[in-house]
């Protein structure tokens, strides 16, 4: 076997894991840019966590926008 090639059951979970990962940054991106959060934007920009530190903003944060006063 290569070694640049992966096992076909890594393709199994790694496809599906990235594809997570990229809806939750994208959905999390979203969320603190429109909170005007640059401390959280430029982490969860920055930081490859497989998903994890999205989900935290999400989970903490949630996805509503802020009320008008």
């Amino acid at each position: 076997m290569h070694p640049a090639l992966l096992p076909p059951t890594l393709y199994f979970w790694l496809i599906p894991l990235l594809l997570v990962d990229l809806v939750l940054r994208g959905m999390a991106l979203w969320s603190s840019a429109q909170r005007k959060q640059l401390a959280w934007f430029i982490a969860l920009l920055v930081l490859n966590s497989a998903g994890i530190l999205p989900l935290i903003y999400l989970l903490v944060y949630g996805l509503k926008t802020k009320r008008a006063k």
